[in-house]
């Protein structure tokens, strides 16, 4: 496994609620749009990553609802409630050679463009405005992934992120 490949599973949101008494369960997505988690199918459920269908889903107001099979009714559709939903990492389209997914970047060191080490991507989140390296090292720091304004590189051979960025802030 390299970088370029990240971990077997991918966490696109988890089952939030119950919706409905026919066995519908309330999807938070964390795929943009919010429906795109309805493209992956088997969805793996649970710590245990047991591979689950789903017979329909649809958005929902800012949301996603979905009717997993096999499960007909309010009882049963609260058992998948806080469950995370992952897929296999082979499930998702390749990125084209300037582009990747957020799960390749985790784990890449980060450098500065005078070669001071920051530390290692946790993971990353968006604010709206911009997305955001959590770079742990000796302290943890947030860095803006602005490309060409402050990441001015991803070289996955040599395994690090480089960034026009002061290691004092």
């Amino acid at each position: 496994m390299n970088a370029r490949t990240g971990p077997p599973r991918i966490v696109l949101g988890r089952v939030s609620g119950v919706y409905g008494v026919k066995g519908w369960v309330k999807i938070f997505s964390e795929t943009d749009p919010r429906e795109g988690i309805l493209k992956y199918q088997p969805w793996l459920l649970g710590p245990d990553a047991k591979p689950w269908r789903f017979a329909e889903g649809k958005r929902h107001g800012k949301g996603v609802v979905a009717r997993l099979e096999n499960c007909e009714d309010r009882d049963q559709a609260a058992m998948f409630v806080g469950q995370e939903i992952a897929i296999d990492r082979r499930q998702l389209p390749p990125a084209s050679p300037d582009e990747f997914y957020w799960i390749d970047l985790e784990g890449l060191e980060v450098i500065t463009v005078t070669e001071v080490a920051l530390g290692r991507v946790s993971h990353l989140f968006s604010t709206g405005a911009n997305d955001v390296m959590v770079v742990k090292g000796e302290r943890e720091r947030l860095i803006p992934f602005d490309w060409g304004e402050v990441v001015r590189e991803v070289d996955f051979e040599r395994g690090r992120i480089q960034v026009d960025w002061d290691p004092e802030f």
